[in-house]
């Protein structure tokens, strides 16, 4: 049975959290293949706001199995605060959620270390969600790690004090003058080690093998997005691990020639969180009507999200990059009520006229080249099918299709789970 995989397009805040609530009933297994508690996954429902930040967004359903897989870092502390908030909920999630003993920790080290890090860039910091994701990851890649296995280890603490160790000195090199109570720290992190020692943890490459040969049906769930991966984004304004379709088999064991579904998610414009080049950002009304109506600030750290039309350059290189087969369209409510719109079809680039993303798309360097069409204006919340969609939206959508020439399955018009209209 092969494995379908959902990942975000964009710059993350796709909503890829809701679009996984909405096909979990058709899946025996979710696995999360990357990232960290840096991502914020919200899904709405019973009038209810639920964010997730490393548990897969599946927990929700009776029937799935939800897995982290060991291309996660996972920081047991945050980690905690996701489990007693489900149990406010009655969630059996001891029955239904499996730790990868790959997958390695976030320790507190990790986090303060990333804070100095930051600071001590001054004004070329990137933007970081001061998590400890980088330099978790950095530990992983330098092959000094903690991993889940090694909490059934006899001497993992003496395995951690001596990373540890090695974290301070590194923070006082940085001598960004952070201020922090480690021993206060660590006790909380050692009480939320003891809360993840009570799940079930795997060989999961050996689970969704043996899975895959039982015939279930698996989504592999990606976090952050496309233009944020560590090799195919807007270097350094990226995160730490490879968010593209690649990055699950990495972060799962699944081999490539298992992968059949590549569901891309995207907002029906662009929006940004933290620092880094965005073409086609926008500084006026426009630009905060997007802001305003999409709600649109952090899932993690409520940072508000820049705003700007859609970037059909940079959308295009991630579908190319990533495969996709099928398109989810986000937030097309958000546009309701712009008498035009405006879709970035090409760049300006050294005085020529392209339609790939160069390596280079700093502001200097770039200037976006638009096609408008002709917005719509009713409110596209209280639909249930593609025949109520005002001709507008659907010459948009038609667009937008042939440009990236890929099918748009599923158009997204509020969020909650049941405003979600999927298209033949």
């Amino acid at each position: 049975m092969a494995v379908n995989l959902l990942l975000g397009l964009q710059w993350g805040d796709e909503g890829k959290g809701k679009i996984v609530d909405v096909l979990t009933k058709d899946y025996d297994i979710i696995a999360r293949f990357q990232g960290g508690p840096n991502a914020g996954h919200t899904l709405e429902f019973d009038g209810i706001k639920h964010v997730l930040h490393t548990i897969p967004s599946g927990i929700f359903h009776d029937k799935a199995i939800n897995l982290v897989g060991n291309g996660v870092v996972i920081d047991p502390v945050i980690f905690k605060k996701e489990l007693d908030n489900l149990d406010t909920f009655s969630i059996d999630y001891k029955a239904k959620l499996l730790i990868s003993r790959k997958a390695h920790l976030i320790l507190p080290t990790h986090r303060i270390l990333d804070a100095a890090s930051e600071a001590a860039k001054g004004k070329a910091k990137i933007g970081s969600t001061l998590k400890g994701i980088g330099p978790t990851y950095m530990d992983k890649t330098g092959r000094n790690g903690i991993r889940v296995g090694d909490l059934e280890l006899s001497d993992w603490k003496e395995r951690y004090r001596s990373l540890a160790n090695k974290h301070e000195a590194m923070i006082d090199f940085y001598d960004a003058k952070i201020e922090y109570d480690l021993q206060e720290l660590e006790a909380e992190f050692f009480a939320a080690v003891e809360t993840l020692k009570t799940l079930t943890f795997i060989d999961s490459e050996e689970y969704l093998y043996q899975a895959q040969r039982e015939g279930k049906k698996i989504l592999a769930e990606g976090a952050q997005g496309s233009l944020l991966d560590i090799d195919f984004g807007t270097y350094p304004f990226v995160t730490s691990s490879n968010t593209t379709a690649a990055g699950a088999c990495t972060g799962l064991g699944v081999a490539p020639n298992q992968i059949k579904e590549v569901f891309g998610i995207f907002k029906a414009y662009t929006t940004r969180v933290g620092s880094g080049p965005f073409p086609t950002e926008l500084f006026d009304k426009d630009g905060e009507t997007m802001a305003s109506v999409g709600h649109e600030f952090g899932a993690t750290t409520g940072r508000p999200r820049r705003c700007g039309w859609l970037d059909l350059v940079a959308l295009k290189y991630a579908v190319q990059v990533n495969g996709v087969t099928q398109l989810m369209m986000m937030k097309g409510d958000v546009l309701s009520g712009f008498d035009t719109l405006k879709i970035c079809t090409s760049y300006t680039y050294q005085g020529k006229e392209i339609t790939h993303l160069p390596y280079n798309i700093e502001p200097e360097n770039i200037t976006p080249v638009y096609t408008e069409m002709k917005g719509w204006s009713e409110d596209l919340t209280k639909m249930n099918s593609t025949e109520q969609f005002p001709k507008e939206l659907n010459d948009y959508i038609a667009f937008l299709e042939k440009e990236l020439e890929t099918p748009i399955t599923i158009v997204s018009v509020g969020p909650d789970r049941t405003q979600t209209i999927h298209r033949s």
